[in-house]
């Protein structure tokens, strides 16, 4: 890294303990891109009750060339993220995997789709779904996303393509527009299931 760590403690007490095993595996993600300019990582405990337990927040930035990738908010099951260890591990585990996808994708190994995004239907309410969209990325349809009033005619399992809107709704992720569409296109070389 060209700029030393930055670790930030946030309505939490400073932990030795825990800094020494952010360090270590902040250390380690140059293994999975190598030009790492600076990294800033967050360990925050929202401001809560006193009667409640609290949750740790770990937000990690690392700066690469002409980009910045965050990961944010713990990924993983909440549950878990009263213990700041797992927290540590969910938070590091996802910028690991962010930063190797962004390492093949300058090698060029990830093509990146020409067309609009699309995915499958993989759950479906009634009033809402959500889409996994062939990268993994889940995203969240109202019925009026749907092009011509067709809701009710989507399946889970269905194909799709999708325009993704800008920001984020109360869900998450949201389409402003999803299209049946007669099946995905895939890139041969790469059979993953969707």
């Amino acid at each position: 890294m060209d700029i030393p760590l930055e670790i930030a403690w946030r309505n939490v007490e400073k932990s030795e303990p825990l800094e020494t095993i952010i360090r270590e595996r902040a250390e380690k993600l140059h293994r999975y891109f190598s030009r790492i300019n600076s990294c800033r990582i967050a360990v925050e405990v929202p401001h809560r009750s006193q009667y409640h337990a609290h949750e740790f927040h770990l937000r990690i930035e690392v700066r690469v060339p002409e980009d910045e990738i965050v990961v944010s908010n713990d990924p993983g099951d909440r549950n878990d993220h009263f213990d700041p260890n797992i927290a540590v591990r969910d938070a590091f585990n996802a910028m690991e995997r962010r930063l190797e996808t962004h390492s093949q994708k300058m090698r060029g190994e990830i093509k990146t789709l020409s067309g609009p995004p699309q995915g499958r239907v993989i759950r479906k309410f009634d009033g809402y779904g959500f889409v996994r969209m062939n990268d993994g990325q889940e995203i969240y349809f109202a019925p009026n996303a749907v092009v011509a009033d067709d809701f009710e005619s989507l399946d889970v399992g269905d194909a799709v393509e999708l325009t993704v809107a800008e920001g984020e709704g109360a869900m998450g992720p949201q389409a402003s527009m999803v299209r049946p569409i007669s099946d995905l296109q895939i890139n041969p070389d790469k059979r993953e299931n969707i």
